[in-house]
């Protein structure tokens, strides 16, 4: 979907997810005027794996969708409980089918869009080792983020901001991003 000022987001929250990955996207995309909603999978608390607990907007399953991009941070064992949730995968492909784009960073990548189905014929990055759960017809690529098509993922921690912009300049503009990124400091 091209950028606009109606976008919508949302940012999935599991137990186990990794809490920069998590933060650092919502944080970005509502500072870039994005509605961005903080999703919990099993409930509106969820621990992250460092031991944070963040209370989350909505329950995910009380969600109507709609969105423009829906979000997976990693972390474990937040991104296998991310893929374990049906709810968290019909979201992802009706967003995907409705041209919206979902976008996975860390362990995600692999634990969650390759046990979906959501990589095959895809380039993709993930955290460094997981490359081996991806399917035989994905092709991985070791950028910080690496966009295919309506398909965005990410490494790691490290590259949260670097993602979070990447994913603002999609819904808001490549002007807004640039923006965000000098008044962040990061570039």
């Amino acid at each position: 979907m091209a950028a606009n000022g109606n976008a919508r987001a949302v940012v999935l929250l599991a137990d186990g997810f990794e809490e920069i990955e998590a933060a650092t996207p919502a944080d970005v995309l509502r500072r870039a005027g994005i509605e961005t909603i903080i999703a919990g999978v099993c409930g509106l608390e969820a621990r992250g794996s460092r031991g944070l607990i963040y209370r989350a907007d909505a329950i995910l399953e009380t969600l109507a969708g709609g969105f423009d991009l829906v979000v997976l941070p990693g972390g474990m064992p937040g991104a296998a409980n991310i893929a374990a949730s049906a709810t968290a995968r019909a979201l992802a492909e009706k967003t995907l089918a409705n041209g919206g784009r979902v976008a996975a960073i860390c362990a995600a990548p692999a634990v969650a869009l390759a046990a979906w189905g959501l990589l095959e014929g895809r380039r993709a990055t993930c955290y460094p080792g997981m490359e081996t759960m991806f399917p035989p017809g994905a092709a991985f690529v070791s950028d910080q983020v690496v966009e295919d098509g309506n398909l965005i993922t990410s490494r790691g921690p490290g590259t949260a901001l670097e993602f979070a912009l990447r994913l603002a300049s999609l819904l808001a503009g490549e002007e807004t991003a640039e923006r965000l990124a000098r008044d962040m400091l990061f570039r």
